[in-house]
């Protein structure tokens, strides 16, 4: 076994929290090859003891940490008649005062079977859709405690309590979608992220699913495909797919949103802020499909979105290449005007030369280096079963450069214990929380028998542990670990369980999980708080 010293320095290194000369392409290979070959030994100075792969039905925690159900599917809210949405994504904390604060809440995709007890082959009525359509998009939610050693709880009734879903009129910013100023609702939402002036950016990812997709020939005339569409909400309401896959920025504090169009259109998994030395704000997201790309928007203004330079990331070259329509004679043959450019994202990204990517998810920074990590969950097609984590670092960590160097910081699979990573959060000391994303059509399988159910991991960042991914909790049957962030003063981590017995459907109707409420009940997607000593241990 190689020298555990020499591993953590060589580590550290590479991650640049130390004052090292750089490593060549050459060592770094080799370093993460000979770490990827180690036995999978239990380090005695771990923090702790990492819990093993289980396919239990049930929240698991490491021991030192514990979790209450803050929030289920269904929850009334307000007395509106506003209900919890379903299949809860990303959270984001939004604190008021040390003991009261916001939260805010993705609502990815419906479930026809546990909503309007149908199966996706069945044909639905109105009445159906319009179920379906209250059931997606976010909430936003008042949480107070009593003091920091005490959990968050819900405040029914609250009137900051309030829904944005899938018949919220919302209007765009940047111009006009199909003579369009308004879409109706937002979906699909996955991941997302918080601007400096303290309001939720919510993507729109999968759209696709829910009116189709339209595709452009080379003169430019318009061919509807509804074939992709999974909901068939189309059937009911012929909506225009354009008018989703946008960056949704919501004020949290009274519910007004917009939609973004120089952040561009794609399955937008993310939208990860920072701000440049000037005041400018940089968001980071990524196209979560196979193939597709990581993007940087370059604000014109301080606090505020609307106006900016988007580019698409081109790996082999290291460099940021700008998508302005007026700017490149290839984007200026192909498209009439901006607006049209940003409809098609993807065609523009790939035309000025964007690196295809396996299924680019979440995108975070590492506040101790800056440097920024990419989740690429896998590519099935392509024989990737496990993905990795892709690292990327600015040319001299200044967000406006146009310039960066990128590697692979981890790889997926038995010999690092995780597989498909897909949402991360860095704690304040720097490491890195990760979930991962096993489909439940592939749960067990024999490419993911190794891992179990799903999983939340803690990468610690430095220490004789550095670089391993330790398991802190495990999903129940069929569930996704989604959307970690902690609160302002780190004692608390809110964590999605999303689409628990997600594969009933496909087993004749059989419930294959009973979380949270366990007996004989149906399962139920939440949002919970995880708090304990270790939380407290991990944060000093």
């Amino acid at each position: 076994m190689i020298n555990l010293i020499h591993n953590r320095r060589e580590f550290l290194k590479f991650m640049g929290r130390t004052s090292g000369a750089a490593l060549s392409t050459g060592f770094v290979a080799q370093f993460l090859t000979a770490c990827s070959s180690l036995p999978q030994k239990i380090n005695p100075m771990l923090p702790f003891a990492p819990l093993k792969p289980s396919f239990a039905d049930d929240l698991s925690l490491v021991e030192g940490l514990n979790y209450r159900t803050l929030l289920m599917w269904n929850t009334y809210l307000n007395k509106r008649g506003d209900a919890f949405g379903y299949n809860n994504d990303y959270t984001a904390f939004i604190p008021i005062s040390a003991n009261d604060a916001l939260l805010w809440v993705n609502h990815e995709y419906p479930s026809p079977f546990f909503i309007n007890g149908i199966n996706p082959t069945d044909v639905k009525t109105k009445a159906h859709v319009d179920k379906e359509r209250k059931a997606v998009g976010g909430s936003i939610v008042r949480i107070k405690r009593n003091n920091i050693n005490e959990p968050w709880g819900f405040i029914l009734n609250d009137p900051q309590n309030r829904r944005l879903d899938g018949t919220t009129r919302i209007p765009f910013v940047g111009g006009k979608v199909l003579g369009s100023t308004h879409a109706i609702g937002t979906l699909g939402n996955c991941a997302g992220g918080v601007t400096s002036w303290r309001t939720i950016l919510t993507c729109e990812e999968n759209y696709d699913n829910y009116y189709g997709e339209v595709s452009y020939d080379d003169s430019g005339e318009r061919k509807l495909d509804t074939s992709v569409s999974v909901y068939k909400w189309q059937e009911h309401y012929p909506l225009p797919p354009e008018h989703y896959g946008w960056v949704v920025e919501v004020n949290p504090m009274n519910g007004q949103a917009k939609k973004h169009l120089a952040l561009g259109r794609f399955a937008h998994e993310c939208a990860t802020t920072t701000l440049a030395a000037d005041g400018r704000t940089v968001v980071y997201m990524g196209d979560d499909k196979d193939d597709e790309c990581v993007y940087k928007f370059i604000s014109k203004k301080k606090g505020s979105l609307e106006e900016g330079d988007l580019y698409v990331a081109n790996l082999e070259l290291g460099e940021w290449v700008l998508l302005n329509r007026d700017k490149n004679a290839i984007l200026t043959s192909a498209f009439k005007n901006q607006t049209e450019m940003l409809i098609q994202t993807r065609k523009a990204a790939k035309l000025v030369g964007g690196t295809a990517l396996h299924r680019p998810e979440d995108v975070e920074i590492d506040p101790q280096t800056k440097a920024i990590f990419v989740a690429q969950t896998n590519h099935i097609p392509k024989g990737d079963m496990h993905g990795s984590i892709l690292k990327i670092v600015e040319e001299g960590n200044n967000p406006l450069s146009l310039k960066f160097t990128s590697s692979i910081f981890m790889t997926g699979g038995p010999q690092a214990s995780f597989t498909c990573p897909d949402n991360f959060v860095f704690d304040k000391k720097g490491n890195l929380w990760m979930t991962t994303d096993i489909s439940e059509k592939y749960m067990g399988n024999k490419d993911y028998a190794f891992h179990g159910n799903n999983a939340l991991y803690y990468i610690p960042m430095s220490g004789p542990a550095a670089g391993q991914a330790l398991r802190v909790a495990t999903a129940p049957v069929d569930a996704e670990l989604t959307g970690p962030s902690f609160d302002a003063d780190f004692k608390t981590l809110f964590l999605s369980v999303q689409h628990p017995g997600a594969s009933t459907v496909r087993k004749d109707g059989k419930v294959t999980s009973h979380w949270p409420k366990g007996g004989n009940s149906q399962p139920s997607p939440a949002v919970v708080t995880i708090r304990g000593p270790l939380l407290d241990k991990l944060m000093i």
